[in-house]
Order: C-alpha cells, then structure tokens, then sequence
C-alpha cells in the first residue's frame, strides 16, 4: 500500500520533521507496509479468544516476604551529624 504524498508531507508537518525526497519515498513505504500489517491484524478473527492479562501462565517468581538484613538503625544514625528521636536532623534549606 502506498501513501498520497500529501499525507506524507501532512505527517512530517504535524511531526515537526523536514524530509528530502529520499526520506519522505521511503516514509511513505515503511508506513504502507505498516497501514497494510494492521489491516491483516484486523481482518483476523479472535471471537471465542480470551483476552491475556500476561503471556505466560506462571505466576512470577516472588520471594518470600521475610527481614534479611539486621536492623542497623542505631549504627547509621550514630554517624550521622545530627540525629534526634531515630531521625536524621538536617539545616534547613527554605526559609
């Protein structure tokens, strides 16, 4: 399928782009191919198909929901500058 040339150049006006000759012959081909790719999607018949949440039927690998690390807490906030009630005490940057 080939493209008016008109509409190639309204295309590449509406996306601010300039095309020689060459660039907007080969536009037009790669969208035909592209229009004509989605016209034969159209024409399949998916009745009685189920749509697909995701392409795999596994669920994802998930791992168990556990602490691993040790609280370090204590041991961060003693090097920081500043530390009051567990939190870091920061200047104040916006009067």
């Amino acid at each position: 399928m080939s493209l008016d040339p008109t509409v190639i150049d309204h295309l590449a006006h509406l996306a601010r782009l300039s095309l020689d000759e060459g660039e907007r012959s080969r536009l037009g081909a790669d969208l035909g191919r592209t229009v004509a790719m989605m016209d034969a999607l159209q024409r399949i018949d998916v009745a009685g198909v189920a749509p697909l949440a995701q392409p795999h039927p596994l669920p994802p690998a998930l791992r168990p929901d556990a602490v691993t690390e040790p609280d370090a807490s204590a041991t961060l906030l003693a090097l920081s500058a500043a530390a009051h009630g567990g939190y870091y005490l920061v200047p104040r940057v916006i009067e």
